[in-house]
């Protein structure tokens, strides 16, 4: 029972990781399943591991890293993240929830693209465009710095440590919350001085 709830949690924080980044948590899979026995991926899910997968997904973090840095890519490759983030999110709940437990395969793939999909549509509709206008867009190369790391740490803890990645997770959503009920009073502060 205890490995089947930190299997559970573990794909919704690999899922969580793919909505602000799809190609790091999927890396992270790939290259763990491929070098370590903390995480054995069955057919279909083991294609992450081959040399082919990770080489594409090593040059697809890379290209993300540059176009979510850069203030005019952003906005598109935000719009085209809206498909493969979701996506990503399935795949992950998908292969690591069929490792440790038998859910549905119908119903991993659903949780993934719910988890994945609120994230990226919570940071691209709502967190970003309010760091964008706080900054005049000069906190968004800094901002999507921020998720990389998060998206990293995320996904390297719920693989090995699923409980303190529930913690993380938490601490990682108040202060998030916190920074943008401040960038709301200052948005307010600076629209009422008008």
């Amino acid at each position: 029972m205890e490995s089947t709830i930190l299997g559970i949690l573990g794909a919704f924080g690999l899922s969580f990781s793919a909505g602000l980044n799809a190609y790091i948590p999927l890396l992270m899979v790939a290259l763990l399943g491929r070098f370590t026995d903390l995480i054995q991926l069955v057919k279909p899910w083991d294609a992450l591991t081959s040399w082919w997968t990770i080489g594409v997904l090593i040059v697809l973090v890379v290209v993300e890293a540059f176009a979510d840095k850069a203030p005019l890519l952003h906005h598109a490759n935000d719009l085209i993240q809206t498909l493969i983030r979701p996506t990503a999110g399935a795949i992950l709940f998908a292969a690591s929830a069929k490792n440790i437990t038998e859910i549905s395969p119908v119903l991993s793939v659903i949780a993934g693209i719910i988890v994945a999909g609120s994230v990226h549509v919570a940071k691209s509709a709502a967190v970003r465009p309010l760091i964008s206008a706080a900054s005049a867009g000069t906190a968004s190369p800094i901002a999507s710095f921020i998720e990389d790391i998060l998206a990293t740490a995320l996904s390297v803890l719920s693989i090995v440590l699923p409980i303190l990645m529930l913690f993380f997770l938490i601490l990682t959503l108040w202060w998030v919350i916190w920074i943008v009920k401040k960038l709301k009073r200052k948005k307010n502060r600076v629209a009422e001085s008008f």
